[in-house]
């Protein structure tokens, strides 16, 4: 009876599918284990992504599902989440204090790309992780302004700096060591030498993920991080818009040429809602982040609106996820920064943090 019980709450686990991975929540692997006593059941569910917004939702979903079955007469759920570092391109190994690094990319500037950045980090944040933004625009960065980081990076030893921490991320970018209105007059070379420094000389602490602000296009500094530095998942920003969609489409393309896997499309400016009559307007055209993922067969990670609080909140250095936490805004970034983490907990662990080098020595 007790192994009947177990099979019929795995079945039941197994029609559950969470909307994050798109996978039901045996085939993602999140069941961790189903104890049975007499008709009462017990289930143990690990997220493999943060999820602090919606965990007690999913323990009540699985809950009303199970006790839906006649032979269940009581259903104990815990949901917890689990990171752990995921496989990044062939001969890479992971960077020291870091799990999985996020490239947030776009084909073109001025369409946000930023913005959703800074918001992805703060919202994975919120959400249970621990984790870094990395600023790559060496000629353009804003996370400095964004994020209201202020005065030179520290240094400990002499050899390693000292990541900032605003909002309770670490972050790092080339505008910290320059004034803010110098231009960086810079060679490819130059710039992507920058960019490994940064990465490989800051003394992250324990990161879930590291969030990287690409600058905009397919040049030097885009290839340098697809080819030495191992990146776990990208994610390209767009607007519905044609002329962001042609280049869009040539970052996920470069992304698929170098094997990383691209988690989905965040459509950035969907929507207008005016703030005296409510009418609401694609100003920059309608459906075309679903059309160009369904194209591509991979994710929509969600869609954000043209909001003059978005553009403010980001200037003034708490960005929208930190400014108006409990808002409908700071919800979307959330659910984009679930549903990335989510597609990216389906992926391979590594097995270079997984499996340290052990040497025997003779002593």
């Amino acid at each position: 009876m007790t192994d009947s019980l177990e099979a019929r709450a795995r079945q039941i686990l197994a029609g559950i599918v969470d909307p994050h991975t798109g996978k039901d929540l045996a085939a993602s692997g999140a069941v961790r284990g189903v104890g049975v006593s007499g008709s009462d059941v017990s289930v143990d569910i690990v997220l493999g992504y943060p999820a602090l917004s919606a965990q007690a939702a999913l323990a009540d979903e699985v809950k009303r599902a199970l006790e839906s079955d006649p032979a269940i007469a009581h259903a104990a759920v815990g949901v917890a989440c689990r990171v752990v570092a995921h496989e990044v391109q062939q001969g890479l190994t992971p960077l020291p204090g870091v799990k999985n690094v996020i490239a947030v990319a776009s084909g073109k500037g001025g369409v946000g790309k930023s913005t959703v950045a800074a918001n992805l980090a703060l919202a994975l944040k919120a959400e249970g992780a621990s984790v870094g933004v990395l600023d790559a625009d060496i000629y353009g960065p804003s996370q400095v302004r964004m994020l209201g980081l202020e005065g030179k990076p520290d240094t400990k030893d002499g050899k390693r700096i000292e990541p900032k921490l605003s909002h309770g991320v670490q972050a790092m970018s080339i505008g910290l060591m320059i004034e803010e209105d110098t231009a960086m007059i810079w060679r490819g070379p130059m710039a992507t030498q920058a960019l490994q420094q940064m990465l490989g000389e800051t003394n992250w602490s324990d990161l879930d993920y590291l969030v990287i602000d690409l600058p905009p296009g397919t040049g030097d500094i885009q290839l340098t991080l697809c080819q030495r530095i191992p990146v776990s998942g990208a994610i390209i920003v767009t607007t519905p818009q044609d002329i962001a969609l042609l280049d869009a489409r040539k970052a996920l393309k470069m992304f698929e040429k170098v094997n990383v896997p691209v988690l989905g499309i965040v459509e950035n400016m969907a929507t207008h809602v005016c703030t005296n009559c409510g009418h609401e307007e694609h100003v920059f055209g309608e459906g075309g982040g679903a059309r160009m993922a369904a194209q591509y067969g991979v994710p929509m990670l969600g869609s954000l609106p043209l909001d003059i609080r978005i553009r403010e909140q980001a200037d003034g250095g708490t960005p929208t996820v930190a400014a108006m936490p409990d808002s409908d805004l700071a919800a979307r970034y959330r659910e984009i920064a679930r549903n990335a983490a989510g597609r990216l907990s389906l992926r391979a662990r590594n097995k270079a943090i997984a499996f340290p080098k052990i040497v025997v020595q003779d002593t």
